[in-house]
């Protein structure tokens, strides 16, 4: 099924609402603007509101579906300035930033960096970020949107607390000054390898370096949110439109625009959440399926907020529910956030569903939810209830598409 998009603001909203973000549509007064606005608008960037600014969910010339496809056999450039970027200095950086989350940012080697956890003292997810502790004494935060305002009051209140303590710490938000892209896709590497003076051979998943790109001081870290390999890109804004336009312009492979409908099919075949649909801040890493995310050093310190109750769930009582892969076993609408999942047994409600879409890739419905324990098992069979009629899933492993990371060749 293509997603092909019309001109009219109607067409853009019914397509975008499909998906899973609050959106309104060119609420120009109140949204900001990245870097590359106006060069999404010429373009052809069909403009919503996300995360407090206005950005692309799809482009003229591809559908959701094309756009998709491209990011999976191709690559694709991700315009996600709406990101909140943060660097961390001071002696007592690693201090700071760990009492914060669950990570052991002390463990990380140099320029490496790791996904993480803001929790609180209940064991909820307030936010999920990256944090890379860089060979330049400071580290630096990428974290989302829809949550900058919270994250920025709780980064500032402990800088607060811990510089009375007389702790050497500091922090600077780039919003103003820099900008954010996403290459991702298998070609992701030679595109950008045509730009930069160092192998990216050598530069695996989840590390990061500063380079030089089009005469601009540049951070690469080799990520995404798709399941692809790929990098992003921190740039300085008023270099961003350039080498924009120096990746698009890679001539031995195809690469293209793509916006926020495909960025949100990308991931879900790749089993990663969103917040504010798949975690929250009543969603424990335990439930969520992100235990991984919670360092050995850290669980035998058991010094970070929440941990009482989230090393209770890991060692003595597992949580009710948990979050799980479907997929659909009959033809039919997607189950989308807040579809009831049923026991086909019972047809009682053991659980909801958060993101669901039809895989571009599967060619079927795919979704995640959070479901009684009991009914949790790979293979399962289960019910959607979706406006009044049940179709039937199946729980899966997720990914859903095999993740395609450029990792270290393994001993």
């Amino acid at each position: 099924m293509a997603y092909r998009f019309g001109q009219s603001i109607r067409t853009v909203k019914r397509a975008f609402r499909s998906f899973h973000f609050s959106a309104c549509l060119l609420n120009e007064g109140n949204a900001g603007r990245t870097s590359l606005f106006e060069f999404h608008k010429r373009n052809g960037g069909k403009m919503v509101e996300f995360g407090g600014y206005l950005m692309p969910v799809v482009y003229k010339d591809l559908s959701i579906t094309d756009s998709h496809i491209q990011t999976r056999e191709r690559s694709s450039i991700f315009d996600v300035s709406h990101m909140l970027q943060t660097i961390v200095r001071g002696e007592d950086r690693i201090e700071f930033i760990e009492s914060l989350t669950v990570a052991d940012v002390q463990g990380l080697q140099d320029n490496q960096g790791t996904l993480t956890l803001f929790t609180n003292n209940n064991g909820g997810i307030i936010d999920d970020l990256i944090v890379t502790k860089t060979s330049d004494n400071f580290l630096y935060v990428v974290s989302n949107a829809g949550c900058r305002e919270k994250d920025v009051d709780l980064m500032r209140t402990q800088l607060k607390a811990l510089k009375s303590k007389g702790k050497d710490v500091s922090i600077e938000h780039l919003s103003e000054s820099h900008s954010l892209l996403a290459l991702q896709g298998p070609t992701a590497h030679k595109v950008l390898q045509s730009l930069v003076n160092y192998n990216l051979n050598d530069q695996y998943f989840m590390f990061s370096r500063s380079t030089e790109i089009c005469g601009a001081y540049c951070r690469v870290t080799r990520c995404g949110y798709t399941g692809e390999d790929g990098f992003e890109i921190s740039i300085p804004n008023e270099k961003v439109e350039e080498i924009t336009e120096a990746l698009l312009n890679y001539k031995e492979s195809k690469v293209a625009l793509a916006g926020l409908g495909a960025r949100d099919t990308l991931r879900l075949e790749a089993g990663l959440c969103l917040y504010g649909n798949d975690i929250d801040e009543t969603t424990t890493p335990v439930e969520a399926g992100l235990t991984w995310t919670i360092a050995k050093a850290r669980r035998q310190r058991a010094d970070f907020k929440g941990a009482n109750i989230i090393l209770k769930q890991i060692k003595e009582s597992p949580p009710s529910r948990k979050r799980i892969g479907l997929r659909a076993l009959t033809t039919g609408p997607p189950a989308r956030g807040h579809v009831a999942v049923l026991d086909p047994n019972t047809n009682e409600k053991v659980g909801s569903i958060t993101s669901g879409c039809p895989s571009p890739s599967l060619k079927q419905n795919i979704a995640m939810a959070y479901v009684s324990t009991g009914v949790s098992k790979t293979g399962t069979k289960l019910l959607c209830d979706i406006r009044g009629k049940q179709y039937e899933y199946e729980v899966s492993k997720m990914p859903f598409v095999p993740a395609k990371y450029y990792m270290p060749p393994k001993k």
